[in-house]
C-alpha cells in the first residue's frame, strides 16, 4: 500500500541542489566583482579620480623600489663583514686541526720513548707478553696482511625541477658499523677506519652530516682496513653486510671494493682514560656490635653522622 499523494508525483519533476565544490569550480570568481567591472564600463571614472590614482600609484611604486634599493645596500654592506669572519672561522679551524696533528704527532713519540724505557725495565718474556696484549687490545701498532674495505660517496646528482641534490648518495655511519662488524666476525685481529685504531670502547656514530670515529671526524672516501687470516677476505664477502653494500652500491651509485694488502700497519690507538672501582668503607667493629668487651655505642644526635659518598669517603 502506497503512501497518500506519492502516487502521483511525478519523478521528472525533481529539483536537485548543485553540490557546492561543483559550483566553486565552475563559478571561482565572485558575483561582486563581475558586477564591479559591468559597473565600470557603463559609468564612466571622475576626472578627479583619475588624476589622483595616477600619482597615488607612482608614489606606491617609487617607494617599493626605494625599499628594495636600501635591502640591497644594506645586504651588500654586510657581506664583507660576513666573508671575513667566515675567513676567520675556516683559519681557527685550519689552525686547531695543524695543532691536534702536532700534538698527535708527539703524543705518538713520546708513547714509543715510554715503550723503549719500558721494555728495556722488564725482561724479554713481559716485554713480549705485554706488546701481545697491547696489539689485542688496540693500544699497539700492528704490521701484518689484511684486507682494505674501501667506501666512497657517490657524485651528487642535481634534480632537474628542484635543482636539489637527488638520492641517497652519501655514506652513513652504520654502514662503517656494518663492515666493522663483519670484519670482527670474519676473523679480523686489528680493525681501523681511515687512520683510527678500534678497540672494544671505540664508537662509530653521526653528529649532523658528519661521521665520527672515537669523537674524530672522518671522510669520504672511507678506507676500513683489517689485519687477519687469509680467509678472512672471502669470509667478509660472504657475509650479509657486504652482500648489502653491493646492493646499495649498485642501486644508489655508491662506492664499494674489497681488496688484499700485504704488509698492512695500523696506528695505535690513543690511551684510554681508565676509571677504577673503589671499595665503600666497612664499618669499624666497635660500631658493627662485635661483641668487644668494654665497648659502647652511645646514640648519635639526628643529622650528625656522615654518609659515605660515591667513592667511599665522607661528605
Amino acid at each position: 500500500m502506497s503512501a497518500p499523494g506519492r502516487e502521483g508525483r511525478d519523478p521528472s519533476a525533481r529539483v536537485y541542489a548543485p553540490d557546492f565544490l561543483t559550483d566553486l569550480f565552475r563559478n571561482p570568481l565572485d558575483p561582486g566583482y563581475a558586477d564591479a567591472a559591468a559597473r565600470r564600463r557603463t559609468v564612466p571614472q571622475s576626472r578627479v579620480r583619475r588624476l589622483l590614482g595616477r600619482p597615488v600609484s607612482l608614489v606606491v611604486i617609487v617607494a617599493i623600489g626605494f625599499l628594495f634599493a636600501v635591502a640591497y645596500r644594506e645586504t651588500m654592506a654586510e657581506e664583507p663583514g660576513r666573508a671575513k669572519a667566515r675567513a676567520g672561522l675556516i683559519a681557527e679551524i685550519k689552525q686547531r686541526e695543524a695543532e691536534t696533528d702536532r700534538l698527535t704527532a708527539r703524543a705518538d713519540q713520546l708513547r714509543e720513548e715510554v715503550s723503549r724505557q719500558r721494555d728495556a725495565a722488564l725482561s724479554g718474556s713481559q716485554a713480549y707478553r705485554l706488546r701481545n696484549l697491547e696489539a689485542g687490545t688496540g693500544l699497539g701498532r700492528v704490521r701484518g696482511d689484511g684486507v682494505v674495505v674501501r667506501l666512497a660517496d657517490a657524485a651528487r646528482d642535481k634534480d632537474a625541477v628542484t635543482g636539489a641534490d637527488a638520492g641517497p648518495s652519501r655514506v652513513l655511519y652504520s654502514d662503517l658499523q656494518k663492515v666493522a662488524n663483519a670484519l670482527w666476525a670474519a676473523g679480523a685481529e686489528a680493525v681501523a677506519i681511515n687512520g683510527q685504531r678500534l678497540t672494544a670502547t671505540s664508537t662509530i656514530r653521526s653528529a649532523g652530516e658528519a661521521i665520527l670515529v672515537d669523537y674524530r671526524p672522518v671522510t669520504s672516501p672511507y678506507e676500513v682496513a683489517a689485519i687477519g687470516p687469509g680467509s678472512m677476505r672471502d669470509r667478509f664477502e660472504d657475509s650479509r653486510a657486504a652482500g648489502l653494500m653491493r646492493e646499495v652500491a649498485k642501486s644508489t651509485g655508491l662506492s664499494f671494493g674489497v681488496k688484499e694488502v700485504d704488509g698492512l700497519t695500523l696506528p695505535a690507538a690513543p690511551q684510554p682514560r681508565l676509571r677504577y672501582a673503589e671499595p665503600s668503607v666497612s664499618p669499624s667493629p666497635s660500631m658493627s656490635g662485635s661483641g668487644v668487651a668494654g665497648s659502647t655505642s652511645s646514640p648519635e644526635p639526628s643529622g650528625s653522622r656522615t654518609s659515605p659518598s660515591p667513592s667511599g669517603g665522607g661528605r
